[in-house]
């Protein structure tokens, strides 16, 4: 049975047991009790059918919970003749089970929303006309329209100058983010502004949002150990509450006063709580862009002690720029293919980026890879390099245009012209420096920077006031790099040049402090996150290795949402066990007045109807959870509801 005939086949059940009760105490004001029984007998009996058959199907599961002591109840009411106490049972448990679904309904309002903006068709350039074909038809390359208001169906880039998109609904950013012409658009965000071109990347189902709701559903699938542990609580709560009934029935000699106590131990917060609370978080963390994939990591991510961060790509952005270009006293003897260059005592900078983006469009390294980024959009024509021979982590040689070019390291690059290394510009932190030449000579450096993410610091503060108490650096860059990027942030430790297996061995042993979060955004980070009690994937721009072994995915861009997953969790967890407590307290003091005789079941069925509302409203709390620093509203898309 799906979730729609699910909740419509309780709501039926609760219709009927409210008709019971309602006509019964009208039969009875009217002086035909007799009737009144038989109607109030009438009402039970669906409910209590419904409630064997769910407890039978939960025992053929392995699972034992509290819906017995339900189910003893309202046999026992109806037993020793109170049938108005069995109807308000029936109408408190259906009633509990309709607001149960109803709370995580609510709770999973977000992850509706977002599954419901799903497009189901695009609007196709094709032989100078425009085409409404389905997702299903789309492939990469496919030049789409995407209109004012519309959301983006797949993955790829912006072939227009301009792009305004709304990401709100995917990553809670509260304005629209401006693109470029090139940059590359998340499927699932909406236009909000003029309409645009869009190059497909990627077909829908391997796209950004098509993986989104995959995980969202996963999630809704999914039960805490928190959620476990409370099955087994309540294992121990309903022999508690058997006990105490047998006891008051023989010592008293009534039987009425075990009814009494079996009424108000029905049903338990325990089994209410702790689902609503859970789902409310994940549902909360989602809105601010942090997709956990389920319950047992949102309430792993509430027990962290340790938080290891990965550097390239995590704590920076990982896509080195240029700052600058300084050229050497070399003499080159000839420029670009327009003579520029010629002759100088310098080469002009735009010929040594020419040969040195040249020659790395062989290599598939992040830094050739952004040199050969930076050539393109300053428009410079690259040939294409021959007998090239690169030597990993260290540089790479070959010929541009029949002239000899090396580039790499400043030792790399110094040991093969015959110069002292050290002939260059002071790095800033988060700096990288290539070294050119030309010709065996030194023509010059290009000066990268990946420095750290916006807010680094204040989240790693953040994340310190939440409760973590170590936070390490891992990398695979040597120790002076690591730290000089990371200079000024407070960390316990830097750990550099580490291998994937060595990343892995770094969380297993950091697992004596306490339980381990990793996050990282590379193929040689998906060890480690798997490893790791919570593994954290950079899913808006890192590898489908780390999202798919991770159990956080960040739908933005951003380290910085790290921090308010934690504090969802952290809190979510917290309202949970208080709604716990709570319940179960109330649950015990009424327990035991029914015992001693100052509750009869009828009064005990109400007291219990109470605190279950009560306990499932503290629960959707969750709901209402706004981290530090993001406590903005974030406004919607145009013309979308939600």
């Amino acid at each position: 049975m799906d979730t729609a005939a699910t909740d419509r086949f309780k709501t039926l059940l609760l219709a009927i047991a409210l008709a019971g009760l309602a006509g019964g105490l009208a039969l009875s004001l009217s002086g035909r009790g007799a009737v009144a029984q038989t109607v109030w007998f009438a009402g039970v009996v669906p409910v209590l059918a419904a409630l064997v058959a769910e407890i039978l199907r939960s025992v053929a599961r392995g699972e034992v919970g509290l819906d017995i002591v339900a189910a003893l109840s309202m046999s026992a009411a109806l037993t020793f003749g109170e049938t108005l106490a069995a109807a308000v049972v029936a109408v408190m448990y259906s009633g509990g089970t309709f607001l149960e679904a109803y709370a995580e309904g609510r709770a999973r309002r977000e992850m509706r929303d977002l599954l419901s903006r799903v497009p189901r068709t695009a609007t196709r350039h094709r032989n100078g006309g425009l085409e409404e074909v389905s997702l299903d038809d789309l492939a990469p390359g496919d030049r789409l329209l995407i209109r004012q208001g519309d959301v983006v169906p797949v993955d790829g880039l912006i072939l227009s100058q301009t792009a305004f998109l709304d990401t709100s609904a995917l990553t809670g950013e509260s304005l629209p983010v401006r693109l470029e012409r090139g940059a590359g658009a998340m499927s699932g965000s909406t236009n909000a502004g003029e309409a645009f071109d869009l190059e497909a990347t990627h077909e829908a189902k391997d796209s950004t949002y098509a993986g989104i709701v995959r995980l969202v559903e996963e999630a809704q699938a999914s039960k805490a150990p928190m959620a476990r542990l409370a099955d087994r609580w309540s294992l121990g709560f309903l022999a508690v509450t058997v006990a105490l009934a047998f006891a008051a029935w023989w010592f008293t000699g009534d039987p009425i006063r075990a009814v009494a106590v079996l009424v108000v131990a029905t049903p338990c917060p325990l089994i209410l709580a702790v689902p609503v609370a859970l789902v409310a978080g994940l549902s909360r963390a989602a809105h601010f862009g942090v997709l956990v994939k389920g319950a047992r990591p949102l309430e792993a991510m509430a027990r962290i002690r340790t938080l290891i961060l990965d550097k390239t790509g995590t704590l920076t952005d990982g896509r080195p720029q240029i700052v600058s270009i300084d050229s050497a006293g070399a003499r080159a003897g000839a420029g670009s293919g327009d003579g520029a260059g010629v002759g100088q005592d310098r080469m002009a900078p735009e010929d040594i980026l020419r040969f040195a983006a040249a020659l790395d469009q062989a290599s598939k390294h992040p830094v050739a890879q952004a040199i050969v980024a930076a050539a393109k959009d300053r428009g410079l024509t690259l040939p294409i390099p021959v007998g090239v021979a690169e030597i990993p982590g260290e540089g790479v040689i070959g010929f541009i245009d029949g002239r000899q070019v090396i580039l790499g390291g400043d030792r790399f690059v110094a040991q093969r012209v015959g110069r002292g290394p050290g002939d260059h510009p002071e790095l800033a932190a988060g700096s990288v420096m290539v070294a050119v030449a030309v010709d065996g000579r030194l023509a010059g450096h290009l000066v990268m920077s990946d420095p750290l993410r916006e807010g680094a610091g204040d989240m790693l503060d953040h994340l310190r006031r939440q409760g973590i108490g170590r936070i390490l650096l891992a990398t695979g860059d040597r120790p002076e790099v690591a730290r000089r990027v990371v200079r000024g942030l407070r960390l316990d430790g830097i750990r550099a040049g580490l291998t994937p297996d060595e990343k892995v061995l770094l969380v297993l042993s950091e697992r004596k402090n306490g339980p381990v979060m990793m996050v990282g955004d590379g193929v040689n980070d998906a060890p480690a996150l798997a490893a790791a009690d919570v593994g954290v994937a950079m899913g808006a721009r890192g590898a489908a290795a780390s999202a798919e072994a991770a159990d956080v995915v960040l739908l933005v861009d951003r380290v910085d949402r790290i921090a308010p997953g934690v504090e969802v969790a952290r809190r979510s967890r917290r309202i949970a066990l208080e709604s716990v407590v709570v319940g179960i307290g109330l649950s015990v003091l009424g327990m035991i007045a029914a015992a001693l005789g100052h509750l009869n079941p009828v009064q005990g069925a109400l007291i219990q109807e109470a605190i279950d509302v009560a306990v499932i409203l503290n629960a959707l709390r969750a709901l209402r959870i706004a981290p530090e620093g993001m406590t903005r509203p974030e406004p919607r898309a145009p013309g979308l509801s939600g």
